[in-house]
């Protein structure tokens, strides 16, 4: 069971839910970057490595027994912001694709640099999976 938690008088956020309550089994999942399951770089893109990067969490999470609709928490690791923004559009349309719309408590932040020196976004997530 898995609920979205908005406080009364708040406005929906777009894209993300401010907070999840769920209950079952959690998996962890680490951070995931656009590199394919023979640990090679699909694309220098933005939204390339973001697209693999979301595909790589569903791939783990299956791994699990679990599917999309039980992501709950990510946080997003991005060494440009900009390109960031810049690729909101195709990001937005390849988490529909591979994720689903579904309300997942999100942050994202702005690092220097990941430790693979081609990885430009990382993205680490939560799931739980319902008993």
């Amino acid at each position: 069971m898995k609920r979205t938690l908005l406080p009364s008088g708040w406005i929906k956020p777009r894209g993300y839910a401010n907070g999840v309550a769920a209950r079952g089994t959690q998996v962890y999942i680490a951070g995931q970057i656009g590199w394919d399951e023979e640990a090679r770089f699909v694309s220098t893109e933005f939204g390339a490595q973001a697209v693999q990067a979301l595909r790589n969490v569903v791939a783990i999470l299956r791994e699990a027994g679990g599917k999309p609709e039980h992501l709950v928490r990510m946080t997003w690791y991005v060494t440009d912001k900009r390109a960031y923004l810049a690729a909101a559009k195709e990001i937005g349309a390849a988490f529909r694709e591979v994720i689903g719309d579904y309300d997942i408590a999100m942050s994202a932040v702005q690092v220097v640099a990941l430790i693979e020196d081609e990885a430009l976004v990382e993205i680490e997530a939560t799931a739980v999976i319902p008993d």
